[in-house]
């Protein structure tokens, strides 16, 4: 029979091998992971996609007048021909001074007042057994422009072509608005077409001479997936937005100023001044590229990612298939008939096969359902087994109990981060706790044969007969 130590050993060295089942659970669950965002990238790619809001943007365009010279031949009215210098031979000539209209780049105006309320609802749309949440979104905003800014940012000759003015708007796709586009000013409705710049899409507007022009009003609908996000470019920014989605998750450069999250939605408002955002009121190129990473906004957040919550149960897997082994090794009737490793190695398997039967049963039922009955199933399983393959008897029921005890801290592990820590840091140290006590009075070295195969000290000399003997 084999030392004690020596078992512990053996048993610990099948704990580590457990790591390559436990691997390729992992992976399986990652797989999966993957497909269903694929699955969900795809159903919101086709109903609009993540949105992000830029604009408006005021574009007057910008011109100066050039006198530019050139050399003109004069031509003999009688031979229709150049005349020529009687000495030299040489075409005469005359300089000519014209005005040309040069095209300079455009000034591209923000807003200075900006306020914007969002409205969105949200539905869920299915694909097989996969849900993804999407919404449809209203956009009502108010904006004016600083147009005396404008003027400043001139030099030399230009001037501003107020007439030729036009809005532009930016959001992600095109293909994402629905329902009314409308624009606009001092009750009068100004004409939306679709705009394609080098990177970006959405809407413009020829608008006229903004100087006769007030505050625009601008009533957008469109549809989205994943997240809503809007640029700051007033120089005073308001931005308030209402949904019935639960679960958000506030995202972007800035989080709101306040905000009110309920079972049946949530209501948030930003306001950001203009010192707060490393934009230009006025520029000589459009920013509406470089205002996209000023944004924020909200995601549709999932709580229930059961996925995620797999792949950190087949993280502490080793630690709960170790827990079982020792658990196993302290109960067994070594004196009988001790485990075998090909049972240790079973028992494993079992539990590696935990995470990927939950993850196949929560794709069906939810993740709460799934881990019960999976839970359930490994630790009626195992006990069983216990009780008629490993001939513990009423020992089993230890078995039994401890592995509810480590799926029920698993559960409280994978349901909130806050506390998987401290739980899992307590049940290791009870574990090991509880190991030295039962094992206070262990012979390590087992029998006298295997206390001299491990001794360590040497040999004892023989005794030498003094001569009075």
């Amino acid at each position: 029979m084999r030392s004690a130590g020596t078992r512990f050993i053996i048993v610990g060295l099948l704990a580590l091998c457990m790591f390559i089942p436990l691997f390729f659970a992992g992976q399986v669950i990652k797989e999966r992971a993957d497909y269903s965002r694929q699955t969900a990238s795809s159903i919101g790619e086709e109903w609009g996609g993540a949105q992000i809001l830029r604009g408006p943007e005021l574009v007057i365009p910008v011109s100066e007048t050039v006198l530019t010279s050139r050399r003109e031949d004069i031509i003999d009215a009688d031979t229709n021909e150049p005349r020529r210098d009687p000495t030299s031979g040489e075409a005469l000539y005359r300089v000519v001074e014209e005005a040309k209209e040069v095209e300079r780049q455009a000034i591209h105006l923000l807003p200075r007042l900006f306020d914007a309320q969002i409205e969105t609802q949200t539905e869920i749309r299915r694909r097989g057994i996969f849900e993804v949440p999407v919404y449809r979104a209203v956009l009502t905003v108010e904006f004016d422009y600083d147009l005396d800014i404008a003027e400043a940012a001139l030099t030399g000759d230009e001037r501003l072509e107020f007439e030729e003015a036009a809005l532009i708007f930016a959001i992600s796709s095109n293909r994402a608005l629905r329902g009314d586009a409308v624009l606009t000013e001092a009750g009068e409705t100004l004409r939306l077409d679709p705009w394609r710049g080098e990177r970006l899409r959405g809407l413009s507007s020829e608008v006229g001479d903004p100087r006769e022009r007030g505050t625009y009003t601008l009533e957008l609908g469109f549809q989205g997936a994943d997240s809503l996000q809007i640029a700051p470019v007033g120089r005073t920014t308001e931005v308030a937005i209402t949904s019935d989605w639960p679960h958000p998750s506030f995202n972007g450069a800035y989080l709101p100023d306040s905000s009110e999250v309920r079972d049946t939605g949530f209501d948030a408002s930003w306001t950001i001044p203009h010192l707060a955002r490393a934009l230009p009121e006025v520029s000589r190129n459009t920013q509406l590229g470089t205002v996209g990473h000023e944004s924020f906004g909200f995601r549709l957040f999932q709580p229930n990612d059961f996925y995620q919550k797999a792949y950190r149960a087949a993280r502490y897997g080793i630690l709960f298939i170790a827990l079982t082994f020792l658990t196993v090794l302290l109960i067994e009737n070594r004196t009988q008939k001790p485990t075998h490793p090909v049972q240790y190695v079973l028992i494993g398997l079992v539990q590696a096969m935990f995470v990927v039967l939950m993850v196949a049963y929560a794709e069906q039922i939810g993740f709460a359902a799934a881990y019960l009955l999976a839970s359930c199933a490994v630790v009626a399983l195992l006990t069983f087994y216990g009780w008629i393959g490993l001939r513990l008897s009423k020992r089993a029921l230890v078995l039994g109990v401890m592995l509810a005890v480590l799926y029920g801290v698993l559960f409280l592990i994978l349901r909130s981060a806050d506390y998987a820590l401290i739980a899992g840091a307590t049940l290791v140290f009870a574990a090991l706790a509880g190991t030295m006590w039962a094992t206070r009075n262990e012979d390590w070295y087992g029998p006298e044969t295997e206390k001299k195969r491990w001794s360590w000290a040497r040999p004892a000399q023989p005794e030498v007969a003094s001569k009075s003997d």
